[in-house]
């Protein structure tokens, strides 16, 4: 069952009215099947703007956009959907990355990835086309923050003084269909913040950090709360929703937001969808009538059909299974490819050629059975 949740502060409980079914898996007759390079000691990406690289880090699925690259965390792609920027969540660099290109470094945040944090949150400005602003969600040295990233600039924090707790740092930072920046924090550890922390909350706020027009108390960015380790926040204009992905501890959960719809009571804030089995939500594509979810724990893709009016059509999948390992952030480009990142560096076992960003056709519906 898919409830929005906005303008207003709601919080998430442990219930929902969402049916778990089992994921039928992808056939191979679907699924890219790459070559997987034996593990070994990963190489550095060649120089920035010099040559397509070669000799270690050249990864033989043409699929494979970017190697040996520390671990992605997010993937926004840029207009024309031949090129996309990608968050490092341990080093605080921001590549482009393109077919047949060195990734590029275009900036770099200071950041302390202890805890899970680091450069874990980025997206394009709802006017990149007029002013190439970046904004980003990192664990820097002195907290949880979000920046705004101008060209050739220092990344400076618009947004500070969110917790930072010695686990569940993570947090990520999105732009609503109506241009709205949505920023959904992790708990930093304190499973109760509180009302007025901005901790574990889902924020709205204008491109200078100020609460956005239409929240509920115009003093304060906070529209919702209840969150733990949140991975992604990725808009659908086509049902004029936003898909908030977290991890609760107990399960996994989808959250759909939708500005200027009424909240109800917080139970019917439950969640649009639900993983009691915590394949690891990271981050999130959507459109088209298509909603990618990525496993890290589950190294897959999970897809989902919605509706316009907020339900959900077909059966679930989960493809690419351990094609590719442990994706993280996500993105749908403009021309329909799917781009995604993997953090086998985190926790994974590495290959020759990891971390990777890989650039696919979308998912096609309707395959199930084993690999």
């Amino acid at each position: 069952m898919l409830v929005a949740l906005v303008a207003g502060c709601a919080r998430f409980p442990d219930a929902s009215d969402a049916t778990w079914r089992d994921k039928p898996e992808i056939g191979a007759e679907r699924a890219p099947q790459p070559q997987s390079p034996a593990p070994s000691e990963p190489q550095a990406p060649s120089a920035p703007g010099g040559a397509p690289p070669s000799g270690p880090c050249v990864d033989p699925d043409p699929q494979v956009v970017a190697t040996c690259l520390a671990p992605v965390s997010a993937v926004v792609t840029l207009p024309g959907g031949q090129a996309a920027l990608v968050a490092e969540r341990t080093t605080g660099r921001i590549l482009r990355v393109a077919p047949q290109t060195a990734p590029q470094v275009v900036a770099t945040v200071a950041v302390d990835a202890a805890g899970d944090g680091g450069l874990t949150g980025l997206v394009l400005s709802p006017s990149y086309d007029e002013d190439q602003l970046l904004y980003a969600y990192a664990t820097t040295p002195s907290g949880n923050a979000v920046l705004r990233i101008a060209p050739g600039d220092t990344p400076k924090p618009v947004l500070a003084g969110i917790p930072r707790g010695a686990s569940d740092n993570r947090g990520t930072v999105g732009v609503e269909p109506n241009g709205t920046l949505l920023v959904a924090t992790g708990d930093a550890g304190t499973p109760d913040p509180g009302p007025t922390s901005l901790a574990g909350k889902l924020l709205r706020i204008d491109p200078f950090g100020r609460p956005a027009p239409g929240n509920p108390d115009p003093a304060s960015p906070i529209v919702g709360s209840g969150l733990h380790s949140p991975g992604d926040a990725c808009a659908d204009p086509s049902s004029n929703t936003t898909w908030v992905t977290d991890r609760t501890g107990t399960r996994d959960v989808l959250l759909a937001v939708r500005p200027g719809a009424p909240v109800g009571t917080a139970a019917a804030a439950a969640p649009a969808w639900t993983w009691p089995d915590r394949p690891g939500v990271a981050g999130c594509a959507a459109g088209g009538g298509t909603l990618l979810v990525g496993l890290s724990d589950a190294k897959g893709l999970f897809v989902l059909n919605p509706t316009a009016e907020g339900r959900f059509v077909g059966a679930p999948q989960t493809v690419l299974q351990n094609t590719y390992g442990r994706i993280s952030g996500a993105d749908l480009a403009s021309d329909g490819f799917v781009w995604f990142g993997t953090v086998n560096k985190d926790g994974g076992a590495p290959g020759a050629t990891d971390d990777r960003v890989v650039r696919i056709k979308p998912p096609s519906g309707g395959g199930s059975g084993p690999e």
